[in-house]
């Protein structure tokens, strides 16, 4: 039993790295990687062992933002008092960074289907058919998710600061002549 417990906490910072990104709050996403450790804990009985405890973990934590969106939209939507970063106000030293800040805008605006699947393949490493699991929907729908989500972040990316995503046929049909822009992340580009 011991060692459900020392597992579980291995994958806390996987988790609170995964919750980051989905709430873009730190309390809020402690607060959510703390409701699965909860749920984790207190449902313990149904994890089978020898499945993956941490795919188990993750769709815990899936479904309690899901759940947590769902309360959000039937109780109107909280205001943070701040929600600005104050390092968010400072320049960028470096060009990865603002790349990073631009990935990190491409991937908010993302439906929250295509961006889970994105994440939980790029940034976190489950195989595809681990995140059909976690995500509760067939092998196809993720990649579909995926592909779709990628070549929206690819036009985002492309887009000049302030102006709309171009949205051109050529996108869907890129030649073997088109330059995309290199990002620091491989979840964005990867095929």
């Amino acid at each position: 039993m011991a060692d459900i417990y020392r597992d579980i906490e291995a994958e806390i910072p996987r988790l609170r790295r995964y919750a980051r990104v989905l709430v873009h709050n730190l309390s809020d996403a402690d607060d959510l990687i703390q409701d699965c450790l909860v749920r984790a804990i207190a449902k313990q009985h149904l994890w089978q062992e020898g499945t993956n405890l941490r795919a188990w973990l993750f769709s815990i934590l899936h479904n309690q933002h899901i759940n947590q969106i769902r309360r959000d939209l039937r109780t109107g939507t909280r205001v943070q008092l701040n929600e600005a970063d104050p390092e968010l106000g400072r320049p960028a030293g470096q060009d990865r960074r603002l790349e990073l800040r631009d990935l990190e805008r491409a991937l908010s605006q993302l439906p929250e289907e295509q961006r889970a699947a994105i994440l939980l393949v790029g940034l976190e490493g489950f195989a595809y058919q681990e995140v059909a699991d976690i995500l509760g929907v067939p092998t196809g729908t993720v990649r579909s998710r995926i592909s779709r989500g990628r070549d929206t972040m690819r036009r985002l990316m492309s887009a000049e600061p302030g102006q709309p995503a171009a949205q051109s046929e050529d996108e869907y049909r890129p030649s073997s002549h088109t330059q995309r822009r290199s990002v620091p992340v491989a979840i964005a580009m990867s095929a």
